[in-house]
């Protein structure tokens, strides 16, 4: 698929059409992985953060409560997502100088017990230099998550004020080569053009990006876009069915972050092969775009989950399974 055939899917809005390309992308991930979908564990340990970006409720101008958990708490809760079932903890955290200050010694603890927990690790830790994502490998990370939002550098600009994009996407590189699987990531609604959700979309595979996402822009209060309207999730929708369809074996995530538990069936049905965004309840957890949406409710559980999937003829796969598609 090129890009002029992308573009002119992103821009059809004819129902037979797109109800084809859904169908045509869930065929793929039923073809390639059978009745068994992932389900990631996320555990954003800090929310402090030296970025200022534009579309985030987390940056570093805005006026908000913010934690940092201890080495413990992020265990404890770690473990309480491993015994729910998931078969990979996210580590999510800000850009939080205290972390850059002290070499990540903390963090590189937290992936070793991780790893002797038995479970798989993702790392989300921002920009951060080679030396530091070398050791992450050498912890026992398995995938290292780097979003670039968009691969328009001039849109780039406008979302991640003060950053450099040949920095971000070297660090990504890095770790690539360095033996870690990559995730790359961009946001839907943020001003990009179907030519450049196109772009990116091949992008992802240039790189070799393992796991690809997409996720809606949600509005943050207090930050500059706070007042630029969500998109259609149709948009959403149309990327991660292109992905399924561009990168069979990708792991595409359908995240709970953006519409709660309500909007998974429609993600799964478009294509995605994996949970993200689950979060133990009271917890005192928090997501990124909807940060508190069904947390303390129960509805980013393994068990809520499970249950959507089971009327779908869909059911979580075991950590035997999830390694062994790695």
């Amino acid at each position: 698929m090129n890009k002029e055939e992308i573009v002119r899917i992103l821009k059809c809005d004819d129902e037979k059409e797109i109800k084809a390309l859904f169908e045509r992308a869930s065929g793929i991930r039923r073809q390639v992985q059978g009745d068994k979908i992932f389900a990631y564990g996320f555990v954003y340990f800090t929310t402090y953060c030296r970025n200022n970006c534009n579309f985030c409720y987390f940056r570093r101008s805005n006026d908000i409560g913010r934690y940092r958990k201890t080495e413990e708490e992020v265990l404890a809760l770690s473990k309480a997502l491993v015994d729910s079932g998931v078969n990979l903890i996210d580590l999510t955290m800000g850009e939080d100088p205290l972390y850059h200050s002290e070499e990540f010694e903390t963090v590189l603890r937290i992936i070793r017990k991780l790893k002797e927990m038995g479970t798989s690790v993702m790392i989300s830790p921002g920009v951060v230099p080679d030396e530091i994502i070398d050791r992450f490998k050498e912890a026992g990370a398995d995938i290292f998550a780097l979003y670039q939002e968009t691969h328009n550098r001039e849109l780039f600009r406008k979302l991640r004020k003060d950053q450099d994009y040949d920095e971000r996407m070297h660090a990504k590189l890095h770790a690539r080569d360095c033996g870690m699987f990559i995730e790359e990531g961009i946001l839907s609604g943020v001003g990009e053009t179907p030519e450049d959700v196109a772009d990116s979309l091949l992008t992802m595979g240039e790189i070799g990006a393992r796991q690809v996402r997409v996720m809606s822009f949600v509005p943050q209060p207090g930050s500059p876009m706070e007042n630029v309207r969500t998109p259609d999730r149709m948009e959403e929708l149309k990327i991660i069915a292109l992905m399924r369809i561009l990168y069979p074996d990708a792991l595409i995530p359908a995240s709970l972050d953006v519409d709660g538990i309500a909007g998974l069936k429609d993600r799964i049905d478009a294509g995605a092969n994996l949970i993200t965004s689950i979060i133990p309840p009271k917890s005192g957890l928090m997501g990124v775009a909807n940060s508190v949406m069904d947390v303390d409710e129960g509805g980013r559980t393994v068990e809520e989950a499970s249950e959507i999937l089971r009327s779908m003829g869909l059911r979580i796969a075991t950590d035997k399974e999830f390694k062994e598609f790695l």
